[in-house]
């Protein structure tokens, strides 16, 4: 049994390079988030306290709760199953909106990408909706659907749709058409162009698209639930979303509760993407999409 090792000039068996250059410049953009996250704090820091070393308050910062206050109220509102109670509400909403956005609009336009007939029906209707802003749609579906939980959701659903579809068609409309005429040729049915040839290009648009609807559904819930009342939660903090966490902390005065709760809706929409490019990487290993 031989085994393949590389030589030097000297006969000397040289050792492989590992790459570590990954490992280096993911641990340099690290570093450097690090330091830009600092960088804002301080800054944050210096112009919520401004009229304390400078006399008088800087425009905008100055109004801003410290950075310390805003740490005090997100440690005592941990403790606060009120808190816990919005935030859990806002992410069924979230859930449930774009779970429906993904189930009618990847259908759809996979539909109207493999039927011109169709599209040309659709299409244009679908682009007259497409430029009303998914609050527009509030007072609407407030009247139209039978509680107003169901209102937010579908309001919701509308901000997730039109980005599901439109990537969706663009997917589809990059497919090269030398390799379905190829498959057909060489006698391939048509489930089986769909499935082996236009299913597993369009699917790369699909991560790409969930990853901006669900970044859109989190600043549509906030928006709906500010204008809804927090919806079936009662008109109250408790279990209203965080949107109307936000707004009832405003109405109240409790400023260092509104960063906690604008935070929390960063935080919550950042792992929603992570956990879809994650999922993402893992279906379009292929494609040489990251892990």
């Amino acid at each position: 049994m031989t085994t393949n090792v590389l030589v030097g000039a000297a006969g000397e068996p040289v050792r492989p390079i590992r790459p570590k250059a990954v490992t280096w410049a993911s641990g340099r953009a690290t570093r450097r988030a690090l330091v830009s996250y600092a960088v804002v704090l301080l800054v944050w820091q210096l112009g919520a306290t401004s009229r304390t070393w400078l006399g008088h308050p800087l425009p905008i910062l100055g109004n801003l709760p410290a950075p310390s206050a805003v740490l005090e109220a997100f440690r005592r509102l941990l403790g606060d199953p009120g808190y816990w109670q919005s935030g859990y509400a806002s992410f069924l909403r979230v859930v449930t909106g774009f779970g429906a956005a993904v189930l009618v609009g990847v259908p759809l336009g996979l539909l109207m990408a493999l039927n011109p007939r169709l599209r040309r029906v659709v299409f244009p209707v679908f682009e007259l909706l497409r430029p009303i802003p998914p609050l527009a749609w509030v007072p609407a579906a407030i009247i139209f659907w039978p509680t107003q939980e169901l209102s937010i959701d579908f309001v919701i659903f509308i901000g997730a749709f039109y980005t599901m579809v439109l990537n969706v068609l663009g997917g589809a409309d990059s497919v090269d058409v030398r390799l379905i005429q190829t498959a057909r040729s060489m006698g391939a049915a048509r489930w089986n162009v769909f499935s082996r040839v236009v299913l597993p290009a369009v699917i790369p648009s699909i991560v790409v698209g969930s990853q901006v609807a669900i970044g859109i559904t989190w600043e549509v819930v906030v928006a709906a639930e500010m204008i809804s009342g927090g919806g079936s939660g009662g008109g109250t903090a408790s279990g209203g979303g965080l949107g109307f966490f936000i707004w009832s902390s405003y109405v109240g005065g409790s400023y260092p509760q509104i960063v906690v709760g604008m935070i929390s809706i960063g935080m919550a929409g950042y792992l929603s993407s992570a956990a879809l490019r994650w999922t993402g990487g893992r279906l379009t290993r292929w494609a040489g999409a990251p892990s």
